[in-house]
């Protein structure tokens, strides 16, 4: 337990500096993700979805087209799985319409959770 805290803290130091989700290994991830928001939903084959603190995933967010996608009262800490092919990322913006992103992100599986409250887009990229 005292190493799953510690890989956790260490993944969230990283969440904080970067301001980007990422998840060294699939298993690590999951692992938090579910230690963290309860039981996991299964985000679709070829889409990114933001899972909702109960473990749900709501249908508004799940997206499968390129381009950027605003969110709307998404406030909190939620987990954003990526589960897209081909190695397609997806960026986390401030703004709305994909303005001011982080970097692209191309891992697949779920993110630790982040706080989405100052997130105001997800852009889809191939």
């Amino acid at each position: 337990m005292r190493k799953f805290a510690m890989t956790a803290a260490g993944i969230a130091a990283a969440v904080i500096g970067t301001g980007v989700a990422l998840a060294p290994t699939a298993g690590a991830a999951t692992d938090a993700a579910e230690a963290t928001m309860g039981t996991t939903a299964t985000c679709p084959s070829g889409a990114v979805c933001l899972q909702e603190p109960n473990g749900s995933i709501l249908s508004k967010n799940i997206w499968y087209s390129y381009g950027a996608h605003n969110l709307s009262n998404v406030v909190g800490k939620k987990v954003l799985w990526n589960n897209q092919t081909g190695g397609a990322g997806f960026q986390i913006c401030k703004g709305y319409n994909g303005t001011n992103c982080y970097p692209v992100a191309r891992y697949t599986g779920p993110s630790v959770p982040y706080d989405f409250t100052p997130i105001n887009s997800i852009v889809l990229v191939k």
